[in-house]
């Protein structure tokens, strides 16, 4: 499923091709057929991103909303010289108006979306009940990452289970939630309530510089600088998600940083990745306390 660099990525393309501009709508595929022909020939407003979640919105405060799931594609197309016909189920495409082009020749600008798990046409109340479910995107200008840590410091659940919870944080994905989880030396089985704030804080702002990396690149790269392919002397990573990461589908193969073996377990029905040696199981201060009793009575009674 994409993660939320990819829908802000995609927002930020549908923006640049159709603000401001008289659009026409249509659904080829004939499942947003009705709701297209409301929009059609109206003026494409702007796009945005929460989580991953996308809204498009037009003119009288009308969004259309998107969730790609697992399979779905939104491809955007600007300065075109001509529209093709459609390709496959597009439910909806978009077409702007045509605009002289740099060297004086008509382009336009298409788009189209095809597999999503949602589209539907809905007012500002909508949106804004669909927003008020998300917890905060590490990409977004008003996001609070307090809002996350409330529900983080009270859990018991894993923190690697709470990072994947789109009502926790909007946005992370797998790849995110196994990669700053290494990167802060966190195991994904340890409690929320265990973390730290600070601790907290430190993810946090690790995932709003990683996800605007990945929003500029379109791949997610994790990696350190000391541990690139160049720095190592390794071959890049061959993958079809691509970028470099330090854990993620990287199983049985060694850590980048320690040579250990890479370990993946399910976790709420999703692979999770980790290294046993830098991401060790937590053990709360009364269960080392205890050992250490335990030990030291161990000794007494050898003695």
């Amino acid at each position: 499923m994409p993660e939320g660099h990819t829908l802000r990525r995609l927002a930020d393309d549908l923006h640049a091709a159709f603000a401001g501009r008289v659009v026409l709508v249509s659904s080829p595929q004939g499942r947003f057929s009705a709701d297209a022909a409301t929009l059609d020939r109206t003026t494409f407003v702007g796009a945005e991103s929460a989580g991953k979640h996308l809204f498009a919105e037009f003119e009288d405060e009308r969004f259309v909303h998107v969730h790609l799931g697992l399979i779905g594609s939104f491809e955007v197309h600007a300065g075109v010289d001509a529209v093709p016909a459609p390709v496959g189920q597009v439910r909806l495409r978009l077409v702007a108006a045509t605009e002289a082009g740099s060297g004086g020749a008509a382009t336009t600008s298409y788009a189209d979306l095809r597999g999503a798990t949602q589209c539907e046409l809905v007012g500002p109340a909508r949106r804004e009940e669909i927003l008020a479910r998300l917890g905060p995107d590490p990409l977004r200008a008003d996001a609070d990452p307090d809002r996350a840590w409330r529900r983080i410091r009270t859990s018991h659940r894993p923190i690697g289970d709470l990072l994947m919870d789109q009502a926790v944080l909007a946005g992370v994905g797998n790849v995110y939630r196994a990669e700053v989880l290494f990167r802060h030396r966190i195991h994904p089985l340890r409690p929320g309530r265990s973390l730290r704030v600070g601790q907290w804080e430190a993810m946090w702002t690790d995932l709003v510089e990683l996800m605007a990396e990945g929003v500029v690149s379109g791949r997610i790269d994790t990696v350190r600088p000391e541990h690139t392919p160049d720095a190592m002397g390794r071959a890049p990573r061959v993958d079809d998600h691509g970028g470099e990461v330090y854990v993620y589908r990287r199983t049985g193969q060694e850590c980048l940083v320690c040579n250990a073996k890479v370990r993946t377990d399910v976790l709420n029905g999703r692979n999770t990745f980790w290294c046993p040696r830098c991401q060790p199981p937590f053990r709360s201060r009364a269960a080392v306390q205890s050992s250490h009793t335990t030990s030291a009575r161990a000794r007494g009674l050898r003695t």
